[in-house]
């Protein structure tokens, strides 16, 4: 069963590099143009999110999960080598998860504290929130590069990176365990769940209060811009925002019934060794699901993608043309003199 499970693994993570780093390149370039109709405070936190996620795909996903699959026992096997890869990858998955708890907090601010929001929601506050966690978190993982030790040596070199029994033993270790884990991903959870429903409590009740006003001036029915756009900013928020719950909930079960079962992941039974990879899988698809959740809730950046995607091909198809016409017209051609 795990070689099945092995082989379809294989082809799912190369399907994710080969269609993951693309995108999210792509949604890196669409949102610096800023021609999506997104504030400049939301477009920072998307481009960050969007670059943690590109940094998972090529760290996780190409240096590890490829890497192993297809080129075992290179340089990237040394132990010191991947024991960095390591620190890399869980500091590129906490700046994903964490990018996405302060966006949610960035919109429930500018949504339901006016005052509040001409003071926090500003570009400058951005860069320093999103540069603040990027090294809070880089700095919290570095004690994982010396929780690893080789599961092979050889004469010349250290292969592969297990992580050391007494980390699951030693106080010290299982304390830092427990803060890793409520780090990431039990209290980004709690906190998005939170913040999504007292902005839902908020758009509610202030909805309910404005067509009671806007019912006594002027009855019938009007459109509301100010709903309108509260409207686009939660549809923005809760599809990001809910991605990340559905496609982390099983990696959550697994650890919840991990640690109620006393179990850890080199201990479990075939069934419970797949429901923990398919957890893991699913975690790596949320980095490539942002653009596609963009284009379903924003017409602008809709537009752009279908540009940025049609422009290279327009370009080439009307070159052709012209080369078929006269040679010399296409660009890299020059004619060749008598």
């Amino acid at each position: 069963m795990r070689e099945t499970f092995y082989s379809i693994a294989k082809i799912y993570y190369l399907v994710i590099a080969i269609i993951g780093a693309p995108v999210n390149v792509v949604t890196i370039v669409i949102l610096a143009w800023r021609k999506c109709g997104l504030s400049v405070c939301s477009t920072r936190y998307l481009i960050a999110m969007a670059m943690s996620d590109l940094l998972v795909i090529i760290i996780e996903i190409i240096l590890r999960r490829l890497n192993s699959y297809y080129f075992p026992f290179c340089f990237l096997s040394i132990v010191p080598v991947c024991s960095i890869i390591a620190v890399l990858i869980r500091a590129a998955v906490n700046c994903s998860v964490w990018f996405t708890v302060t966006f949610s907090f960035d919109r429930f601010v500018a949504i339901c504290f006016q005052k509040l929001k001409t003071r926090y929601c500003t570009a400058k506050n951005t860069t320093v929130v999103l540069a603040t966690t990027c090294a809070l978190l880089c700095l919290k993982n570095v004690p994982f590069f010396f929780v690893f030790e080789p599961g092979l040596r050889t004469d010349h070199a250290s292969w592969d990176c297990y992580i050391k029994p007494s980390y699951f033993t030693e106080p010290g270790w299982v304390r830092f365990g427990w803060f890793d884990v409520i780090l990431n991903p039990v209290l980004p959870f709690a906190l998005i769940l939170l913040l999504n429903a007292l902005t839902v409590r908020y758009i509610l009740q202030a909805s309910q209060l404005r067509k009671g006003l806007k019912g006594h001036r002027s009855p019938g029915n009007h459109r509301d811009p100010e709903v309108e756009s509260r409207r686009k900013s939660v549809v923005l928020l809760f599809t990001v925002s809910g991605n990340f719950i559905i496609l982390w909930l099983v990696i959550v079960i697994d650890f919840l019934y991990g640690e109620f079962a006393g179990k850890q992941p080199l201990d479990y039974t075939n069934s419970e060794y797949i429901f923990h990879e398919v957890g893991v899988m699913l975690l790596n698809l949320s980095c490539c699901t942002n653009t596609f959740i963009y284009g379903v809730t924003q017409s602008k950046f809709r537009e752009q993608l279908r540009s940025t995607v049609t422009f290279p091909l327009t370009a080439i198809a009307r070159c052709m043309k012209s080369w078929i016409r006269s040679p010399s017209r296409c660009p890299g051609n020059v004619s060749t003199p008598r």
